[in-house]
């Protein structure tokens, strides 16, 4: 960075423009942020010098720049509205958070501005760079800092009726619960983010999270088919917006399909106008899983989360719902496979559903104490048995129905006599 200043003007902006390289820019705007003048004019130019600036470091990826440019800007600050100081912070905040990699150099930036606008008194800034904070801490898996801090800051809002900052904060605590494997306070938090949604226009990415939170607590509690409206909705809104969270939100609609036993439609929903601008590995997980499904295949099932692992396994959330259908579709090929058996080797289901034996024999233990059918493992010579199933004699519940009427008619009589005698 070069010693001597340039001046707030259009001029030195333009220059900033026009130079070769970034680096050269980057010199450039440093320069012009040093000029000491403060008149209206110029204190425009440097607004627009740190937007350009926070541009071009963003996009060489230099993020401890735009930590220290936060910290060399706090004496500007003190110049301009709280409005616009507000508007900057949060730029330059987006900026290192669209550099990979920067989780915790986000952190520690969210951790600083927080110190600051607490010594500056500037509480509406630092509740949404809080909010923000809370958000990181909860991707970062603190999960227990990021409550803390969410406790304390939705008490403080809601004192202030900041309704807009409430439904982040109260969609914030719903996810934060749902991670926690807290459903009902993440359902809570939920309603609440919608009755506070309710009092006040949201925007659409808005209203967009607060329906996808919605759809993933509906199919945590196998409601599927609400859940798929909800995901629809969400999609609808992300997709008007070409937000990247369309995606995942089509990927749970599809998902939704599946668990159904819809499988079916996933390809048309993947073929409609909508679906084709998302083609990609997610919508091909979905597609393969659809697929192995329809065919009841776990070994393409297998494949499908082998292949796809990025895009299934490291999603929670359609990692759960898929270990379900798992279970599901094993324990179906598992039934199809012994019914024609009283008795047989572990080993030659597992060579018919291709499985591993230990696999095969665990699933089989707990499908017998599940009651799933009726049998017992002989471990020693590593067979199966399978009992008929017991025949209930219709006898027996026939006996207690007459004896239960004949007591019916037994009171009858002795109330009756009761009132002849009285």
């Amino acid at each position: 960075m070069a010693s001597s200043h340039l001046s707030a003007t259009t001029e030195s902006l333009a220059l900033a423009m026009e130079a070769k390289n970034p680096s050269d820019s980057i010199s450039i705007l440093y320069r012009v942020l040093e000029d000491p003048s403060s008149s209206p004019e110029a204190l425009r130019m440097k607004e627009q010098a740190i937007t350009n600036l926070t541009d071009l470091l963003r996009q060489e990826n230099r993020g401890e720049d735009l930590r220290n440019l936060l910290t060399q800007l706090r004496p500007f600050f003190s110049l301009i509205p709280k409005a616009k100081t507000a508007k900057i912070v949060r730029g330059i905040l987006d900026a290192v958070a669209k550099i990979p990699g920067t989780s915790d150099l986000q952190i520690a930036l969210c951790k600083e501005m927080v110190q600051w606008t607490r010594a500056e008194k500037r509480t509406f800034l630092r509740q949404r760079v809080e909010a923000r904070l809370a958000a990181l801490l909860m991707e970062n898996k603190e999960y227990s800092e990021a409550l803390t801090l969410l406790s304390s800051l939705v008490k403080e809002v809601r004192r202030l009726d900041d309704k807009l900052l409430l439904v982040d904060i109260d969609l914030l605590e719903s996810k934060l619960h749902f991670s926690l494997r807290n459903l009902p306070k993440a359902k809570a938090a939920l309603t609440a983010a919608r009755t506070a949604a309710n009092a006040i226009y949201v925007p659409p990415a808005q209203q967009g999270a607060i329906d996808l939170q919605s759809g993933i607590l509906h199919a945590e509690e196998k409601d599927y088919k609400t859940a798929y409206s909800y995901f629809f909705e969400a999609f609808e809104s992300f997709n008007a917006l070409e937000d990247p969270k369309a995606v995942f939100s089509l990927k749970y609609m599809l998902l939704c399909k599946i668990m159904v036993n819809q499988a079916d439609d996933v390809g048309g929903i993947i073929s409609s106008k909508a679906g084709l601008q998302y083609v990609g590995p997610d919508l091909d997980a979905m597609k393969a899983v659809a697929d192995a499904h329809s065919k009841r295949s776990l070994k393409l099932f297998e494949t499908a989360l082998r292949d796809y692992k990025p895009q299934l396994e490291e999603d929670p959330i359609v990692h759960r719902h898929l270990q379900s259908l798992y279970d599901t579709l094993l324990e179906q090929n598992l039934c199809r496979l012994i019914e024609p058996f009283s008795r047989v080797e572990i080993a030659h289901i597992a060579e018919l559903i291709e499985l591993p034996i230990d696999h095969v024999e665990r699933k089989l233990s707990q499908m017998i104490l599940d009651k799933k059918f009726a049998g017992t493992l002989d471990q020693g010579v590593g067979c199966l048995i399978i009992f008929d199933d017991p025949k209930t004699d219709a006898i027996y519940p026939a006996t207690l129905e007459t004896i239960s009427n004949t007591g019916k008619v037994v009171d009858t009589l002795f109330v009756r006599s009761a009132k002849i005698m009285a």
